[in-house]
Order: structure tokens, then sequence, then C-alpha cells
């Protein structure tokens, strides 16, 4: 998948996507909305991390997630 940005949003609505933010802290659900600055909407959501042993830790939000798109470092499908 190529091109813009926003166009690759736009082709990966309603499809289960991972955003990785700049603290190091993943997230992934179906991207339900976006804006022009790639502010985005993920409904539902698990966060993904790892525990203090360094093993993967899934752990479900609760309501609808909005990333704030100044926070984002990659999407990916």
């Amino acid at each position: 998948m190529g091109g813009r940005p926003l166009d690759v949003l736009e082709a990966s609505l309603d499809e289960d996507v991972t955003v990785h933010l700049k603290d190091g802290r993943a997230f992934h659900g179906i991207l339900a909305g976006y804006d022009q600055h790639m502010n985005v909407v993920l409904e539902p959501a698990t966060e993904v991390g790892e525990d203090v042993l360094g093993e993967p830790e899934i752990e479900p939000v609760d309501n609808t997630t909005i990333i704030r798109g100044d926070n984002v470092v990659t999407i990916s499908t």
C-alpha cells in the first residue's frame, strides 16, 4: 500500500491497525476514524506492551481510544 498518508489511512478504515507512540506504547484496534492532523480513533482497542520481565502484555481499553497525531510514530496494518 503506497500513496499519501491520509490516502493510506482512508484505505485502512475499519481495518486492524497498530499505532506506535513516541513514549514507546502501542495500541492495537480497528481504525474507526482520523482527521487531517492524523489524530486517530480506535474502537475497540488494546494497549500492547511488555511486563517487567519483558513478556508481552495486552491490556484492554474500556472505551473509544483517541490518539493525538503529535504522539504517533507509526501506524501499521
